[in-house]
């Protein structure tokens, strides 16, 4: 897993590039991104559901010492780049907290 900073590599009087959160499999690297944090995923569709579906699996037995339901939301996450059912649903929770979070008036 890597961390990259919010701000990129500046030159002289340029100003500080930001980089934007995202939640999601970013199509031009192929990278899972959770915010600024971002974990490589493989190219084989069938290897994409099989971790996601193993993670969604894993978190129903969240309750286990290891396993945690945090593995939930990350499992639908991935299984979101290849069901169209799945995208829906991440898009929905998308706008409705990007509503949520906008200051009224």
């Amino acid at each position: 897993m890597t961390n990259g900073n919010d701000y990129g590599q500046t030159r002289g009087g340029e100003e500080p590039k930001v980089r934007a959160r995202r939640f999601g499999i970013d199509h031009a690297s192929g990278r899972l991104m959770l915010g600024s944090f971002s974990i490589g995923m493989p190219r084989s569709r069938l290897a994409r559901m099989a971790i996601g579906i193993a993670l969604i699996f894993c978190g129903v037995l969240g309750f286990l010492p290891i396993l945690g339901f945090w593995m939930l939301p990350l499992g639908f996450l991935v299984l979101s780049h290849d069901l169209p059912l799945a995208r829906r649903l991440r898009r929905r929770l998308a706008v409705w907290w990007h509503r949520r979070r906008k200051p009224a008036g």
